[in-house]
């Protein structure tokens, strides 16, 4: 009988059945927009994630360079250069102390590689 209800004898169906059909779609539509927003929400904790993620491999990497960088200047400051090799440069290359002492200490001391390094 339910058959004979929803269908008139004409194999159309009858208003009440399309009422019904329209009431449904709107709440599988609804359903439809939610999922769309909890697709949203859980792509924006994925992705949250993944930039943390990459600021503590930012991070990391930040931190072993300083560390790199640290042990490549007490490397540095073991090698022995002479004070009358450090006037030298500055005399002659008019370039501060520091500079001079650094460029010294980068070629163990040898003045003719430093001065070519610092023509360069």
């Amino acid at each position: 009988m339910a058959d004979e209800e929803t269908v008139n004898g004409n194999g159309e169906e009858s208003p009440t059945e399309k009422s019904q059909q329209k009431k449904a779609a709107k709440y599988d539509s609804g359903a439809a927009d939610l999922e769309k927003v909890t697709d949203y929400a859980e792509e924006k904790e994925i992705s949250s994630q993944n930039v943390a993620g990459a600021i503590s491999a930012i991070g990391d990497r930040r931190n072993k360079a300083a560390l790199e960088k640290q042990e490549r200047e007490n490397e540095l400051l073991k090698v022995s250069i002479k004070k009358e090799d450090v006037d030298l440069i500055v005399r002659e290359m008019e370039i501060s102390r520091v500079v001079a002492e650094r460029t010294l200490r980068e070629y163990h001391g040898n003045v003719v590689s430093a001065l070519i390094a610092l023509t360069n």
